[in-house]
């Protein structure tokens, strides 16, 4: 950023609830299918068609409420939200307004310093206010096919129509792309890791925009701000940030207006570009949903949802860097994905050697896993398979380079270490006696190099060693060879 300015971000996040029916009816929520297959009176706004609220739309959002730190509002109210868009039908949304599900969040995430290439080179704490966190209900999709100005035809798929959202919203509390990026990954962490949201931003059930203005360093007013929507990747946002913002620097140095608009993030030319003029509130003319009543949560209910929360994130890293001695870097992959860091807790259980099980799932573990595409919960090698495998190290029945060979078949058949390791013929040798005779056959063979080792050439200890693995087929057990031939060659 140009030196002497600023910018000022705030982050909108729409993230699909995982429920399996719509906020409003019964209509399966799904990615795909026929278009306008997963549709009813309700969600298509036909006249008399009366809305009735999930209750699990409630449930999900009160944990993705507590994930981020909200405080859930005993009642909350249910909007209109007017706007014409095709794939609206019924020409309003409905939302919540100035009584939302949620409100008042503080979230304390970690955010990084980073160089020219997007490498974190030091990470830091940042408090986020989070304002508002309503209930609403999704639009359809427009579907746009063919040439522009040939044969260009727009669809309307109204599928999506009804599929409930946890609209997060923040103060403009970021002042760098990077750090709305590491706020979004957080979010996105927190929300798959409750089961309140899928997150994924690929299939569309994780959306975000950015509201972003700049202004000169030490001036607190506002100027008017851009929002960046349609954004789908991370990555593409903090793009679309950094770009805006110089855009938006160029602009008020050369005098020029910088209009409050919608702007969309061109993949191909890596530049924003104008969608459409930006709405404030009033223009939405919100009103109460008169079809619903206002939705009031007991304290009974908030307090049975906090019952069922699993640990989080950010805590279970504290627990895994004070009980299993791991470093924060270790730690923070691990909890990086929930299924990785229960997987990791069981390897770690039934070797009883965490920083050894951290080693094989940071490394050998997580290159199959990007490797091959799979989530962890695809896997065909279980913690407890893997267990066996580096219980098998330990105990010297097979070598550290044996064992990365055994796992990558393990990983692609399923078949647990012993069978493997039977197949291939690693098993090692540790009877000292059988080395030892390797070790004799081995040193009769090579009297030259065994006067000059004894004459000063310590450098053919290794020939020695590399001449008993070699007799032994690699078998031979490192250590016990390193022992045997010390004892023999002095």
């Amino acid at each position: 950023m140009k030196q002497g300015w600023e910018a000022v971000i705030g982050m909108e996040i729409h993230a699909q609830l995982a429920t399996a029916t719509k906020i409003f009816c019964s209509c399966a929520v799904e990615t795909g299918g026929e278009p306008n297959s997963n549709t009813c009176p309700v969600c298509l706004g036909l006249p008399g068609a009366l809305p009735v609220l999930n209750e699990h739309v409630v449930e999900l959002g009160a944990k993705a409420a507590l994930a981020l730190g909200l405080q859930i509002q005993e009642t909350s109210i249910f909007a209109r939200k007017n706007y014409f868009y095709p794939d609206l039908p019924k020409g309003y949304q409905i939302s919540q307004y100035d009584k939302p599900f949620s409100a008042n969040g503080k979230l304390r995430i970690m955010t990084a310093e980073r160089d020219d290439h997007g490498h974190a080179t030091e990470w830091k704490p940042m408090e986020i206010h989070i304002q508002r966190m309503h209930l609403e209900e999704d639009a359809g999709k427009n579907v746009h096919e063919g040439l522009p100005d040939v044969d260009k035809f727009s669809y309307v798929d109204l599928n999506r129509a009804g599929t409930p959202l946890g609209e997060i919203v923040t103060s403009p509390d970021f002042r760098t792309s990077w750090q709305a990026y590491d706020y979004v990954n957080h979010v996105r962490r927190a929300l798959q890791w409750v089961g309140a949201s899928d997150a994924d931003m690929e299939k569309g059930n994780l959306r975000c925009e950015a509201n972003v203005s700049v202004r000169r360093v030490g001036e607190t007013t506002f100027n008017n701000k851009v929002e960046l929507k349609n954004l789908n990747s991370v990555r593409f946002m903090q793009k679309a940030i950094e770009f805006e913002i110089e855009r938006q620097i160029a602009a008020h140095e050369a005098g020029e207006p910088v209009n409050q608009e919608t702007r969309l993030w061109d993949e191909k030319n890596n530049q924003t570009r104008v969608m459409r003029s930006k709405e404030d509130a009033h223009d939405y003319r919100y009103f109460p949903e008169p079809d619903l009543q206002p939705l009031r949560v007991t304290t009974e209910f908030v307090e049975k949802i906090k019952a069922r929360m699993p640990e989080m994130p950010d805590a279970m890293r504290s627990r895994f860097i004070e009980t299993y001695q791991l470093g924060y870097a270790d730690a923070s992959q691990l909890v990086g994905d929930k299924s990785l860091a229960e997987y990791f807790e069981t390897v770690a259980r039934i070797t009883a050697n965490p920083k050894l099980a951290a080693n094989w799932i940071l490394g050998e573990f997580t290159r199959e896993l990007n490797s091959s595409g799979k989530p962890v919960s695809q896997s065909l090698t279980s913690a407890e398979d893997l267990a066996e495998l580096i219980v098998q190290v330990e105990s010297g029945k097979i070598n550290n380079n044996q064992a990365k060979e055994v796992f990558a078949e393990m990983f692609a058949t399923g078949k647990p270490a012993a069978k493997v390791i039977e197949e291939k013929g690693f098993e090692q040798i540790s009877d000292s006696s059988a080395i030892e005779k390797i070790v004799d056959e081995v040193i009769a063979a090579n009297d030259a190099n065994l006067a000059a080792y004894r004459g000063g050439n310590e450098k053919l200890f290794g020939f020695f060693v590399g001449q008993v693995m070699k007799a032994s087929q690699g078998k031979a057990n490192p250590k016990v060879v390193n022992d045997i031939l010390r004892a023999k060659l002095r």
